[in-house]
């Protein structure tokens, strides 16, 4: 496909509203450019992986399975359609080989309509150019940003078992990113006394003062942010506090939302348990001038596992193979937050991550580097193709 083209199509991914749960829109022009190609309409499926997830949603996975050309093991390549809040309604604009967003206070959402353009434009070459090939697996996903759930909930059936599988949704082409730390989402409530914070301050506890103290103490014992014990490693935040109703009342009800990371399950676990147990010790530490306490409850879900491909694994082996094809000097690299590839590769399917131009995602600075989308869309196309 012509360079000019594939502009085309990636500055109208880019402008098409599609935040998490929304990804409609997105799905209507996918299906529409691959059958206007020449995809048959009875190949295009979604699955109802929205169902099963927590936010709902309006639309599943889109799936499109291509029987081989030629013998060779199944290969499978994934991207996902969602954006975050700062890029929707974007409107992308050509600066030399970069795209940014025309509104300075706005993101631009090559996190991750540039892996769904690559996508799109394989397919497309495929079609056009009638291409051999063996046989093929395209996932457009759903909801990644806010926790995998179109990955995680994936119906594994309509992907065809791949043998080989390739997620784009990163920033230099050439770094193959084989591994990914786990993540571990709190639901923490304080409840607490309320009482007239003027007439009788003493009769009530404060759960914000609960929070406070239990957020500090994870501060002080290096639980909080980066976190380095010994050989060790891991993250954990206090993200969102929400709690109190006026300046006069005594709050008796915060809810806290946070999360702990780390590529060793066990040391996860710690960090959750030191997280647990700073908020029940600052729970003991307040009482009520009637000797009352608040109490604290903890709901908890693992997002997504941590996990890490051997260099020979067959996926990273391909996708090494295809880079130096295109002149690449091979990067490998460990996430420090989750792709779809954690959930997919949970699922059976090792995917190994590449870039496609993306750079300072989530922000509104981010901008896209068209010379590495062109080479991620050379390199998907080689694997696509060579057997």
């Amino acid at each position: 496909m012509p360079e000019e083209h594939a502009n085309k199509l990636l500055m109208q991914l880019l402008a098409i509203r599609g935040p998490s749960g929304g990804e409609g829109p997105v799905v209507d022009f996918l299906c529409k450019q691959l059958t206007k190609a020449g995809v048959p309409a009875s190949a295009l499926k979604n699955d109802k992986a929205h169902r099963r997830s927590a936010l709902g949603g309006e639309v599943g996975n889109l799936v499109l399975r291509m029987p081989g050309t030629v013998r060779g093991p199944r290969r499978m390549f994934s991207a996902h359609m969602d954006t975050v809040p700062i890029c929707v309604g974007t409107k992308p604009i050509r600066e030399g080989d970069r795209i940014v967003a025309a509104d300075p206070d706005s993101g631009l959402g090559g996190d991750d309509r540039a892996g769904v353009a690559v996508l799109l434009s394989t397919v497309l070459s495929l079609v056009r150019r009638k291409l051999p090939h063996p046989p093929l697996t395209f996932l457009w996903t759903v909801q990644e940003e806010v926790g995998l759930h179109g990955a995680k909930n994936v119906r594994l059936s309509m992907l065809g078992k791949p043998k080989l599988a390739f997620n784009w949704d990163g920033s230099v082409s050439n770094r193959l990113t084989i591994g990914a730390t786990g993540g571990y989402r709190m639901k923490i409530k304080i409840r607490g006394l309320a009482s007239h914070a003027g007439g009788h301050p003493e009769q009530g506890v404060s759960a914000i003062a609960i929070a406070s103290l239990a957020t500090a103490d994870l501060v002080e014992r290096g639980w909080h942010g980066l976190i380095e014990k010994g050989r060790n490693r891991g993250t954990s935040n206090i993200g969102v506090i929400e709690g109190g109703v006026a300046t006069n009342v005594v709050p008796d009800l915060v809810t806290i939302r946070a999360e702990a990371r780390s590529h060793d399950p066990v040391f996860r676990k710690r960090i959750v348990q030191e997280i647990e147990k700073a908020f029940q010790k600052a729970v003991k530490k307040i009482r009520s001038s009637e000797g009352r306490r608040g109490e604290v409850t903890v709901e908890g879900h693992l997002d997504y596992e941590s996990f890490c491909l051997s260099k020979k694994d067959p996926s990273v082996l391909a996708a090494k193979a295809a880079l130096e094809a295109a002149g690449c000097e091979v990067e490998y690299a460990i996430a420090n937050g989750g792709l779809d590839a954690n959930w997919l590769s949970e699922h059976g399917i090792p995917t190994v991550s590449l870039g496609c131009g993306q750079n300072e995602i989530h922000t509104a600075g981010e901008w896209l580097d068209l010379k590495e989308f062109h080479r991620a869309r050379r390199v998907a196309l080689h694997l696509a193709t060579c057997v």
